[in-house]
């Protein structure tokens, strides 16, 4: 089954005398892109908690959000002096240049981020152990909602695979009526032209051969239908990174249909490849989706 690189996760737990809540987005994206924000105390696990999702997750553009409810006794907290007045000076001067009452600039600093924070906050050996089943159960929620939307687009890609599927059926049934209407528009040619007996016709015949030859279409018919099979055997395979795989076979799907409609020179079989044309175009916007 497909996952879909696009879902969310959450989960909240408690690690000794703290509640954590772990929010995770996860988008589309060529690689794996992070953006963690955390309470500072957590900064020095930052690498393991980057490595861990990049695992788990594989590719997608994820944004992880790790917030702290504080339970428990309350427990002594430090000013950052530096950046509190690093805040307000600029601020208070504003104020003063606006005439703005600054009285409530301090009270507001000081809920910025960095400003207050616990004291010697940090996590044991043994409370990581137990944050890191936190991060974990994020992870699953958001593969569920990754699963649940990869169904979605597996249903969409076969449908779509599936369309191009009948226009190549149709392509081959008017194949044989376009090499007589292509025979029988050169000799017609010839005849208002040259006149019936002003031409040798064995001579007509092997350059009609040669020029079919050179605008016959049945290899890439051979190769789109081969394709497309492919295609659908991928979609039922257990891989954790299809995506890309599905994408290099699209790309040589819509060579094959590229060169169809450049040898065919039939109204028809032109419309069928336009149709095959917007089929793939709608399932290449899909792929970009999956893992």
């Amino acid at each position: 089954m497909l996952k879909s690189m696009t879902g969310f996760g959450r989960a909240e737990m408690n690690v000794g005398d703290k509640t954590f809540l772990v929010d995770i987005k996860s988008l589309n994206g060529k690689q794996f892109e992070c953006s963690i924000k955390m309470p500072a105390f957590l900064k020095p696990f930052e690498f393991d908690i980057r490595k861990r999702l990049s695992e788990k997750l594989q590719r997608g553009t994820i944004d992880c959000m790790i917030s702290l409810k504080q339970t428990g006794n309350a427990k002594p907290v430090t000013v950052n002096v530096s950046l509190a007045k690093a805040y307000f000076e600029p601020i208070a001067e504003l104020s003063r240049e606006l005439g703005l009452d600054d009285s409530q600039i301090l009270g507001n600093i000081l809920k910025l981020p960095e400003v207050i924070t616990p004291t010697s906050e940090t996590l044991t050996d043994e409370e990581w152990l137990v944050f890191r089943n936190i991060i974990d159960t994020a992870v699953e929620d958001l593969n569920k909602h990754r699963l649940e939307e990869g169904k979605v687009l597996e249903e969409d890609l076969l449908k779509r695979i599936t369309n191009i599927e009948k226009h190549e059926q149709l392509i081959a049934e008017l194949e044989p009526q376009r090499k007589q209407k292509i025979r029988d528009g050169l000799v017609r040619l010839l005849e208002d032209n040259v006149g019936s007996d002003n031409y040798d016709k064995n001579r007509l015949e092997q350059e009609i051969i040669f020029y079919i030859e050179k605008i016959d279409i049945s290899e890439e018919q051979v190769r789109l239908k081969n394709h497309c099979d492919y295609f659908k055997v991928l979609l039922r395979q257990n891989d954790a990174e299809i995506g890309k795989k599905l994408s290099f076979l699209l790309q040589e799907i819509g060579r094959e249909i590229n060169t169809t409609g450049a040898k065919a020179y039939d109204s028809t079989i032109q419309q069928s490849v336009v149709m095959m044309k917007d089929e793939l175009e709608k399932a290449k916007e899909q792929v970009l989706n999956v893992l």
